[in-house]
């Protein structure tokens, strides 16, 4: 039996942990919703407005290696709160700059944050709770607390913008931020002494950084500048130079910051092909469901987080779903399970975007992705921490969450051309067709995500246990043996 002041202990971690998610997702939602008036107001021109997301995904893609093999070395409680402390100054900052490259390096520099937030919580949960039920439940939690952000975050993002200004949705981060941090120094364990003999393989941090960086530099920049335009192709090549030496470094190195070996496990190395199809289609979602509430039918943004509130609590059912499913059917099934409602509601919903259409007609397709999105969302990650030892969970994390914040900035970039292709105006009925047919390639791509989820392997089928004298005696009489 669990001893209570531990069960005590582990709520109260699990709780900021849950808390460290809910802020990143009220950040993700209150960020869509305030776009638009960033645009105007900062001025972002149609195409460089994604550059809001997407520096905080290029950052965070890049760093996350870093940030995964920091919290193994460093400890899951030091980085912890200095990922929590950057993330609020960041985002003070992002309220107080009025220009585009200094709002978008600010949301790059949130991206850090992220990068080193994220593998820590996820090694912190991986090593306190038991891999199976328990961990399961408390990956539930956590993608739960991130669907409640979201359904927060869309409607504080409407209200805050709408009353005070897009600057509001940054300074809100701030004191959620550092009060977190504050508490976590009383609520995790320090850490224990750093582990002698294990170093931090600069070069592997240098080379993997910056060749991240680059190419996801390079598809989020090259539908703008050109595929075939200096500055993408340089990025593209630099980016492919740099990443290859990152694998060559970590081949030879004693203590590589990517042990090549974690490539072995089939179920990591399934859930970072998952991740990245996942919000390559299902993360770029909120842009579009923005651009087309917004830029179509000129909701302002209170009305447009009220808009977003269906979609998060639905996705907060789905992780639900997720946790049981999970327990009965096991990740593989359940990922797909997920995958595919998730792509029926995108479908759906494309089809339902109209000139002239209402809201109603939109909540059939929200319900389905939503529900498809909280179903996969934590049996991608259940996949990713499992068989993993305790001393590499961190970059094992890092290593789910780089592809899937690469595939967020990839698809976001294809999907942004596809939705305007051909299209000269930048507001208005004219952006549907483009809208819808991003919206049926997202879920036709989705189809990916499922292919690789089936090479997991199959939950075991446990035996029935052997018949013993005292079994059969019991079966036969009726009886206690």
């Amino acid at each position: 039996m669990t001893h209570p002041a531990r069960r005590r202990g582990t709520g109260l971690l699990l709780a900021l942990l849950a808390f460290a998610q809910f802020i990143s997702a009220i950040d993700y939602n209150i960020v869509y919703v305030a776009l638009p008036e960033i645009g105007r107001e900062v001025g972002f021109d149609a195409h460089s407005l994604q550059w809001i997301v997407s520096g905080y995904a290029v950052a965070f893609g890049g760093f996350l290696l870093l940030g995964g093999r920091a919290a193994d070395l460093l400890g899951h409680r030091r980085m912890f709160t200095s990922a929590l402390v950057l993330y609020g100054l960041a985002s003070l900052v992002g309220g107080l700059v009025s220009e585009p490259g200094l709002l978008v390096a600010a949301r790059a520099v949130q991206g850090l944050g992220g990068a080193l937030l994220l593998p820590a919580t996820l090694s912190l949960i991986a090593t306190t709770f038991a891999e199976g039920t328990e961990r399961n439940r408390a990956l539930a939690i956590w993608g739960g607390a991130g669907a409640v952000g979201l359904a927060l975050g869309s409607l504080l993002g409407g209200i805050l913008t709408n009353y005070l200004g897009w600057e509001a949705v940054f300074y809100v981060n701030v004191p959620l931020a550092l009060g977190a941090a504050a508490a976590a120094l009383s609520i995790i364990p320090k850490d224990a002494p750093r582990e002698r003999g294990r170093s931090f393989d600069l070069a592997g941090a240098l080379t993997a950084t910056i060749g991240f960086t680059a190419l996801v530099f390079a598809v989020v920049q090259g539908p703008a500048a050109g595929w075939t335009s200096t500055k993408t192709i340089v990025a593209l090549l630099g980016g492919a130079l740099f990443v290859g030496l990152f694998l060559l470094i970590e081949a030879r190195t004693a203590h590589p910051l990517m042990p090549l070996r974690l490539f072995r496990n089939r179920s990591l190395v399934a859930a970072m092909g998952i991740t990245f199809v996942f919000m390559g289609t299902f993360g770029a979602q909120y842009y579009f469901f923005t651009v087309y509430l917004q830029d179509v039918h000129h909701y302002s943004a209170l009305a447009t987080g009220l808009a977003f509130l269906p979609s998060a609590l639905v996705g907060m059912v789905g992780t639900k779903v997720s946790e049981k499913l999970l327990g009965k059917v096991g990740p593989r099934n359940t990922i797909i399970t997920g995958l595919l409602v998730g792509a029926a509601g995108m479908a759906v919903l494309a089809s339902a975007m109209s000139p002239t259409g209402g809201y109603p007609i939109l909540l059939p397709g929200v319900v389905l992705l939503s529900l498809g999105q909280g179903i996969a969302w934590t049996a991608m990650f259940v996949a990713a921490t499992s068989g993993i030892d305790a001393r590499h969970q961190g970059i094992a994390s890092a290593m789910a969450s780089t592809t899937q914040q690469i595939g967020s900035a990839v698809g976001l970039a294809v999907l942004v051309a596809v939705a305007n292709s051909g299209v000269h105006l930048t507001t208005g009925p004219a952006l549907v067709p483009g809208l819808r047919t991003a919206g049926f390639t997202a879920a036709a791509l989705t189809v990916l995500g499922v292919a690789i989820a089936l090479t997991l392997r199959r939950p075991a089928i446990t035996p029935p246990a052997p018949a013993t004298a005292q079994t059969t005696h019991k079966a036969e009489t009726g009886m206690p043996a």
